[in-house]
């Protein structure tokens, strides 16, 4: 019974500290920057102390949670009913798995996320997220329990889905964990950093952006995809001015953003 407490414990460090590295990480880069960025900076409103506090205060909650799906997730792998690979990484079945992590993962948070905004769940789960007006890095884990079990329930759903193809290649979950907790803590920084055109390429425009996130933020019926644009545009959910808006950051001169702040 002590293995539990143990097992949790050891959970919670390993999502605190890729919470850290993702959302303290990108929050310093771009304070280290901030000089050559602040004309990229999406809303004119800044977030306060106050903000950045409750969004800590608030991933640290979820992060328990997380600790505590990730022992379904550990149980099943020990029942035997996840395959882990223990042998070498196998290099095309490696990157095959993180494809369709990123994918899947993509297609769940969609659905999920418009769920959640659906009027009988929004306030219990999903508002609380959404006191992020102006999002930092810090709010990428800013969720409420409900929202915390919906957002983390699909790995071990995932990794038993993939399982039954192939073995799961640690490697392959290390790298999709680390690309989400980037991809998460990027979309919450409040600067966008592609250039322009971006949106409306057939190379990147498939690829949300910043100001895909921030535009969710604050108006909330649109944009509700995570690393693809695809969901959105085929149910007619993206932000009808998003290239626009997009467009008016990127393209922003340098020196009259300094003048302005």
């Amino acid at each position: 019974m002590l293995l539990i407490p143990q097992r949790l414990l050891h959970s919670v460090e390993i999502e605190f500290t890729r919470y850290l590295v993702g959302a303290a990480g990108v929050a310093l880069l771009y304070w280290l920057v901030r000089g050559v960025i602040e004309h990229r900076r999406i809303q004119a409103r800044r977030a306060t102390r106050e903000d950045r506090l409750r969004e800590f205060r608030q991933s640290v909650e979820t992060i328990c949670v997380f600790a505590v799906v990730n022992l379904l997730t550990f149980a099943l792998i020990r029942a035997g009913l996840i395959p882990i690979n223990r042998g070498a990484p196998d290099l095309p079945i490696l990157v095959a798995q993180i494809v369709v992590m990123v994918v899947l993962h993509d297609a769940w948070f969609y659905w999920m996320h418009r769920t959640l905004h659906h009027r009988m769940l929004f306030r219990a789960t999903h508002a609380a997220h959404h006191r992020s007006r102006t999002p930092t890095s810090w709010a990428a884990y800013s969720f409420a329990p409900g929202e915390a079990v919906a957002e983390s329930i699909y790995i071990p759903i995932m990794f038993l889905a993939i399982s039954w193809v192939a073995p799961i290649q640690p490697w392959s979950v290390f790298i999709f964990l680390g690309h989400q907790i980037a991809r998460n803590a990027i979309g919450h920084s409040g600067f966008e950093l592609a250039w322009p055109g971006f949106t409306r390429s057939r190379w990147t425009g498939w690829l949300t952006t910043t100001t895909h996130h921030d535009l969710h933020h604050t108006e909330g019926r649109y944009n509700f995809g995570l690393y693809f644009t695809w969901w959105d545009r085929l149910m007619g959910t993206e932000h009808p001015r998003y290239h626009e808006k997009f467009e008016g950051v990127v393209r922003r001169q340098r020196d009259a953003a300094v003048v302005a702040a």
